[in-house]
Order: C-alpha cells, then structure tokens, then sequence
C-alpha cells in the first residue's frame, strides 16, 4: 500500500500525475484506496492485475499472429 505522495518520491513522476493514474487504475478495478488517518494509501489488487496480464498476453499474441501474416504477405509480394 502506498500513497500517491509516497509514490512520488521514488518515481520520476509528480505526484499530480501519480494521483491522476491511480483514479484510472481504481476505476478499471485494478487498485483500491485505502483511508489510513488523513492519507488515502493504494492496494493492488492481485487477482484482478493477474487477469489484466493473461488478456494483455492473448492481445499481444493475436497481434504477433497478424504481423506475421503482413510479413508473409509482404515477401510474397517482393518476390513477384
């Protein structure tokens, strides 16, 4: 768990930018607040960021499948 100030010590983004990409993550339901005294602290939701993974690998091996069909379509072509 980590705030978006804590965040922003460690990474080369403002803290501004951090906060804006953890209300996208907690929308898609991949991070939830978690209210600790005045702070809002992050949590990564494990089950939900593993599932998001499993898709961006399908997605990434349909498009490897695609280029390699322009790849063969595009030598064919040379070779005419």
């Amino acid at each position: 768990d980590a705030s978006a100030s804590a965040l922003a010590e460690v990474l080369p983004v403002s803290r501004q930018a951090i906060a804006k990409h953890l209300a996208v993550l907690q929308d898609v339901g991949l991070v939830e607040p978690v209210r600790v005294g005045r702070e809002v602290r992050y949590r990564v939701l494990g089950s939900q960021l593993a599932e998001t993974a499993r898709r961006l690998d399908l997605i990434g091996a349909q498009w490897d499948r695609r280029l390699a069909t322009i790849k063969q379509i595009a030598e064919a072509l040379e070779s005419e």
